[in-house]
């Protein structure tokens, strides 16, 4: 009885996982196909082949072996980062280059796994803090805009409607927080999330539109919209957004590493680069996209203290069968953005203070240190809120000036360099009280 009560609180808190990263993982199709003239039909396919595949990678990557799996709670979704580049290749070289492409950028990752592996000594504390506590501060306008309704242009942008429902949306997260303990506490967000709807409901603000145009049952395709084409500059493009994918995913995993004390050493990178690389060649046969680890989850697993893995096999069944039944995986999509903002707007703090934390372990009496930091997280946000700096460079450079992760990586990967060189580093362990739920 107790072993089955723990199943299903596991099923919930997988649940929980799903809902924070769904928005984020039906995006990438959202924008590709509306980028390219996709009709509906194809753009149904294209989303429940995503949500299909992100089950399937999320378990590449819990599952470990002696080839690939790093083994840590890490759900894995589409790089929102591959979205300029694969439309530009789709616009200029056809649909059939996107998918050669990511094929060739998966089969590059697999076999440059072991060498990526050995630089992790690029990124001691003092670069992935800095990297982490970015990413959760550029996501944060993301949460803002949604918490508005989703769209800044519209005329009920952030109208009292929208903004009560992501404030009740937060405070109920909040409320749970303080008030709850052990599971109920672990699902805070979920709470918010269902409660929110069901205030939104009651205020004619759901849409079930999206599930009445989805079809009942959908089957995974290979080469759904054709047979990839092989373009050498579309494959170039399409590895350099591997290896921005790469770096990113080893500060997603540094930092699920530091808050599960789990120390993350070579064998560990490569296997979590390799499953990586494995799900972006499924990702190119069956016609999405590439794949990276979801930041916005590494704050859910350390707003919920639970740092099994449990719940991410969990996630990873539900989007199986979700992207198997669209009718059911469109359910999710009836949560309303202000809402969806609102718990975002939770979690990508928590994103930016896991980042804070593992900088805690940097010396900053040195001002060397301080200047790595500031002129990176400078980048970083700076550089993402005004992309149109970089608007007289070629098109292919923007793509990465104009995002403001990538150049905060290089940025503090490059200064950490030339201040600090390559040291050894310590096992990153969870410094302080471990934050407890239970």
């Amino acid at each position: 009885m107790e072993k089955q009560t723990q199943t299903g609180k596991a099923a919930v808190l997988g649940l929980q996982h799903l809902l924070a990263m769904y928005a984020g993982a039906v995006a990438v199709p959202l924008l590709i196909g509306t980028g390219l003239g996709f009709n509906e039909q194809q753009m149904t396919y294209l989303i429940s082949i995503d949500i299909f595949m992100c089950g399937v990678a999320t378990l590449l990557q819990l599952t470990v072996n002696r080839f690939f799996g790093i083994g840590l709670p890490v759900v894995l979704g589409c790089a929102i980062q591959a979205v300029a580049p694969l439309i530009l290749i789709g616009t200029k070289a056809g649909v059939g280059a996107i998918y050669g492409s990511i094929i060739a950028a998966g089969i590059f990752v697999v076999l440059i796994a072991g060498v990526f592996s050995k630089i992790k000594k690029l990124f001691p504390p003092l670069v992935t803090g800095t990297v982490i506590t970015v990413i959760g501060l550029t996501l944060i306008p993301v949460a803002i805009t949604k918490m508005g309704g989703g769209d800044a242009a519209a005329d009920n942008f952030g109208d009292t409607n929208n903004l009560l429902l992501a404030f009740v949306t937060i405070a109920l997260i909040i409320g749970v927080q303080i008030f709850a303990k052990g599971f109920i506490r672990s699902i805070s967000v979920l709470i918010g999330l269902v409660g929110g709807t069901l205030l939104a409901y009651f205020m004619g603000m759901v849409d079930f539109s999206a599930i009445g145009h989805a079809p009942i049952f959908h089957v995974p395709q290979p080469f759904y919209f054709g047979k990839p084409t092989f373009d050498i500059w579309s494959i170039l493009l399409m590895i350099i957004i591997s290896i921005v994918s790469m770096v990113e995913s080893t500060g997603v995993y540094f930092a699920l590493g530091d808050i599960t004390g789990q120390p993350i050493g070579e064998e560990d990178l490569k296997r979590g680069y390799r499953a990586e690389g494995l799900a972006v060649i499924l990702g190119g046969i069956f016609n999405t996209f590439p794949y990276t680890g979801f930041s916005q989850n590494v704050g859910l697993v350390q707003l919920s203290g639970i740092k099994t893995k449990k719940p991410i096999y969990f996630s990873a069944l539900f989007l199986i069968i979700l992207g198997l039944f669209p009718k059911i995986g469109a359910i999710a999509q009836i949560i309303p953005e202000p809402v969806l903002g609102g718990g975002m707007l939770v979690m990508f703090g928590m994103v930016a203070v896991q980042g804070m934390r593992m900088l805690s372990k940097v010396d900053f009496a040195n001002d060397k240190n301080l200047l790595v930091i500031a002129v990176s997280i400078g980048f970083g946000l700076g550089f993402n809120i005004m992309p149109q700096l970089f608007a007289k460079l070629p098109e292919t450079l923007q793509m990465f000036t104009g995002n403001g992760i990538v150049m905060s990586s290089l940025c503090a990967i490059l200064l950490n360099l030339l201040f600090n060189g390559i040291k050894e580093e310590r096992p990153l362990t969870v410094i302080g009280e471990e934050l407890s739920h239970g």
